[in-house]
């Protein structure tokens, strides 16, 4: 056993290190919410809306409890059920197919580009029918799918734009944020993204007026009084404590989302060029914040192991697109979309957060360099 080997196991995301630099701020921030007790809907959260809402340059955003409630509510606030059909990507999680199903609609896989993992917008048009009610687009890994190219295809067919953006909160499109490019924005704070909780938590962005104010009753079940229930609805409110660790580490964001395009760069470079690794593309027109740092490997199974014995945790997002998934099969039948399926065979995502440091950057390289070096 070589010395590298003896080294602890890293961190797939470090919580930790962003925990020890906010402890102050977090405590003083969930320490109010204790005091005043109101931990339902409580003053924070409309201060996080407000703040959300400026940092990406909309008139709204809606706290919700998950990312997934967040797809939900957008979907019901255009009426969306039985027989209508939402344009989809099928290499995503789970979340995105799942929400369309729930509400009696279909979910049209459409298939993604093959350097970036998002929707091609080459083939959203043709998907487009009668029954269509919205497109969907997830803005994987941290890069925005090409929105422009979406926006277009929907306007000609007047319908709605959906952005998944769980993974890419703080990215940014032709100079505009993700969650503000579209229709409607829906990201989710799960502890690990670009802006995390502590639990599930997510929100909703839009310009428009009337849909804000749907979102906004849909999440307290429908009400736009006390007991007085104008919409079918949900319990989907983003709880006070989370939106309090929220604001505390806005207070760091901009310079985590700067790091983590940093250490982007810096896996990019060092990884450039190996023999059985291809890199994820990152548009001229966009960045990327790295909500998971992907890469395409040939033998993965045989690199992961490789890896684990160097103490480096992998994951693989996604190994399976939706339309190949069991509780997908009545969706699916004639679903076309080899590039998902390929891709799913290849992506592998390695440790990224703010707070890597870049000694265990170079440590990560090294162990996938000698894997890939030895055939793995």
């Amino acid at each position: 056993m070589n010395a590298e080997t003896r080294l602890p196991p890293l961190e797939f995301t470090d919580l930790k290190a962003q925990y020890a630099a906010l402890r102050e701020r977090i405590a003083e921030r969930m320490q109010r919410v204790l005091d005043h007790g109101q931990y339902i809907m409580g003053p924070e959260v409309a201060e996080l809306e407000a703040a959300l809402a400026a940092f990406v340059g909309v008139r709204h955003c809606i706290g919700v409890a998950s990312g997934t409630e967040a797809l939900l509510i957008a979907l019901m606030c255009h009426g969306i059920g039985p027989g209508d059909e939402v344009v989809t990507s099928p290499f995503t999680f789970a979340a995105t197919g799942e929400m369309i199903v729930l509400l009696g609609a279909t979910p049209v896989f459409v298939d993604v580009e093959p350097d970036t993992c998002n929707l091609d917008p080459r083939l959203v048009e043709a998907a487009v029918t009668p029954r269509t009610k919205a497109i969907m687009p997830v803005s994987l890994y941290g890069q925005c799918a090409d929105m422009a190219a979406i926006n277009d295809i929907a306007a000609r067919h007047g319908l709605p734009v959906i952005e998944d953006a769980a993974q890419s909160f703080g990215a940014t499109y032709g100079g505009r944020r993700s969650c503000g490019l579209s229709t409607w924005g829906a990201t989710s704070f799960f502890p690990s993204k670009p802006l995390g909780c502590y639990g599930d938590g997510g929100a909703l962005f839009t310009d428009d007026d009337a849909l804000a104010q749907a979102a906004r009753e849909i999440r307290v079940h429908g009400q736009s009084a006390r007991y007085t229930h104008t919409r079918i609805g949900v319990g989907g409110r983003l709880d006070t404590l989370q939106a309090a660790v929220l604001l505390a580490k806005l207070e760091r964001l901009d310079w985590e989302l700067q790091r983590r395009r940093e250490l982007g760069a810096r896996y990019a470079e060092r990884l450039a060029g190996l023999p059985g690794l291809r890199l994820l593309a990152v548009r001229p027109d966009r960045d990327c914040v790295w909500g998971q740092y992907t890469v395409f490997v040939e033998r993965r199974a045989q690199v992961q192991e490789a890896l684990k014995l160097q103490g480096i945790p992998t994951a693989v997002h996604y190994p399976k697109p939706l339309h190949r998934q069991p509780a997908y099969a009545r969706w699916a039948e004639g679903a076309r979309c080899p590039v998902s399926e390929g891709v799913a065979e290849q992506v592998l995502s390695l440790p990224m957060s703010a707070d890597l440091a870049e000694a265990d950057q170079d440590r990560v390289v090294a162990a996938l360099r000698s894997a890939l070096a030895a055939g793995a």
